[in-house]
């Protein structure tokens, strides 16, 4: 993970506190030398911390404390003096050369803008990451059998288990008992139970069991061995025994490539077709619609389990039937300013409902996250209704 942005994090580092030193502590207050040595000991400590954390074989390391910790020192310091720099020397440009001000105003916006980064990652890290949203959508379809009409679907994705360790347990156990709440005919999660390993979901399973029971899922990006190193065999054994997980401690019916048939007791039926996750590089495609839309009539009602929401247009449209599509993976961005995510500048459906020809993407923004930030984007369960529409 840290690997991928090593150079732009050790710049950033280092370049903010050069800026702060050479402008202000040099030039403008002439602080002693040994004093601006103390000031760059915490800056050493970061680069080495950032570089160590690159060297870690895996995407995350398996202790995910270490993880959390570096993050939490980027966002508390790096990133308020980060901004501060840029916003000085922006308004260093403007007070000498364009507007030639008594003043360098972008010093004191660069102290309310770091204040300001300051306090929203500490609410991100705190009140942000617990607060839980209830959605709910109702749908309408000509080709839905009567007797689903009212049919009460919750839809969850991205738990990320083994980041609710420690005191964001609790946030796990509020969200189980949100789910609970919602008296659901199904219960449909669009992959990425773990971050890493599947000792997370292991760990976790008795918060989860009962509030989840007979849930149908598909796998995530994350439920694959993508984030670890190892030989084939290491990986297949992971793997498997996240498979065991899901299904035998679980109890869950896990889809891949496949589909399974609810009949009402009227004998009408809807299907639930789940594949593999099915996303553009550096995400794993190992999506086969064709094996998993096997025996599906052509008129049947159709709800498409898929990770990733890209797939929709892709894949999804032009290869199925299916009228409704649950995804997941892009978290909502974690975060929405304005109505703006980080997700969106990706991918065109990142968040919410979509429609296409009266068929429709639903995206979540999930339960949870490898890194456990949420700014204005809460952890979201989401009910759909599907209705008959006459």
């Amino acid at each position: 993970m840290i690997a991928r942005i090593v150079i732009y994090l050790i710049l950033t580092i280092v370049l903010s506190d050069l800026y702060i030193d050479i402008h202000y502590f040099r030039k403008r207050y002439q602080i002693a030398w040994w004093k601006r040595l103390l000031w760059w000991l915490p800056t050493i400590v970061m680069v080495v911390y950032t570089c160590a954390m690159a060297s870690i074989r895996n995407f995350a390391p398996d202790n995910l404390t270490w993880l959390n910790t570096y993050l939490f020192l980027l966002g508390m310091f790096v990133g308020p003096k980060a901004i501060f720099a840029l916003t000085s020397f922006i308004g260093t440009i403007v007070h000498k050369y364009i507007i030639c001000t008594n003043r360098n105003w972008g010093h004191y916006i660069g102290i309310l803008l770091g204040c300001f980064a300051f306090g929203t990652f500490v609410y991100g890290l705190t009140s942000g990451v617990s607060n839980i949203r209830v959605k709910h959508i109702d749908l309408y379809f000509k080709d839905l059998p009567k007797s689903f009409d009212g049919y009460r679907i919750v839809h969850v994705s991205d738990l990320h288990l083994g980041t609710f360790n420690g005191w964001r347990s609790k946030i796990l156990k509020a969200e189980m008992d949100s789910i609970e709440k919602q008296k659901p005919n199904l219960i449909c999660f669009t992959g990425d139970l773990q971050n890493i390993r599947p000792e997370e979901v292991e760990k976790m399973s008795h918060v989860i069991r009962q509030p989840m029971k007979g849930t149908i899922s598909v796998l995530g990006n994350h439920d694959y061995t993508e984030y670890i190193k190892g030989n084939a065999k290491e990986k297949a054994a992971q793997e498997a025994r996240l498979i065991v997980a899901e299904e035998k401690v679980l109890g869950w019916t896990l889809l891949r490539n496949q589909n399974t048939r609810i009949t009402s007791p009227t004998k009408e039926s809807i299907y639930i077709c789940g594949t593999e996750n099915d996303g553009k590089p550096p995400f794993p495609n190992y999506s086969d619609y064709r094996k998993a839309t096997s025996g599906i009539a052509p008129n049947a009602f159709v709800i498409m389990l898929q990770h990733d929401p890209s797939a929709w247009e892709r894949s999804i449209l032009p290869k199925t039937t299916a009228q409704l599509t649950l995804s997941g993976h892009t978290h909502g961005g974690q975060m929405q300013l304005f109505g703006w995510r980080p997700t969106s500048l990706r991918q065109k459906e990142d968040y919410g409902l979509y429609e296409q020809n009266r068929r429709y993407l639903y995206v979540t923004a999930g339960l949870g996250g490898l890194v456990p930030f949420r700014l204005n984007m809460p952890n979201e369960i989401t009910v759909v209704t599907l209705h008959t529409k006459k």
